[in-house]
């Protein structure tokens, strides 16, 4: 049953993804700290934030689907700027592969969330 924010599985994956990122950025380059740094650690953070808060104003319909709308910007947004840090040499290949994965999936569930949030 869902009680929280934290009991969608959506949010819980994206919440690690996130501290996942939020680690990895470490390894860039300092010259790319205000720039691709910054863009994937915004990116990954948005995703749980506005899941959480499109949860938290669901009662409004139009609130709760324009949050969830953001979150899957950020989960399309991130895989640009995983792409990015691949294709410059900072992440290895599997390691952004694996990461890409993992968004997409993140961003199709939270088309179905959308799709379904009725009986959630």
């Amino acid at each position: 049953m869902i009680q929280s924010f934290r009991d969608l599985q959506v949010y819980q994956e994206s919440y690690e993804l996130a501290i996942i990122v939020n680690k990895a950025v470490f390894k860039l380059p300092q010259y790319e700290k205000l720039d691709l740094v910054s863009q994937l650690r915004r990116a990954s953070k948005s995703i749980p934030a506005n899941i959480a808060e499109g949860y938290a104003k669901r009662v409004s319909i139009k609130e709760f689907m324009k949050h969830l709308t953001i979150a899957i910007g950020s989960a399309n947004e991130i895989e640009v700027h995983i792409s990015l840090a691949r294709d410059l040499g900072f992440w290895s290949k599997d390691f952004a592969d694996d990461l890409i994965n993992r968004y997409q999936i993140i961003g199709r569930k939270l088309n179905k969330l959308i799709q379904n949030w009725k009986t959630f």
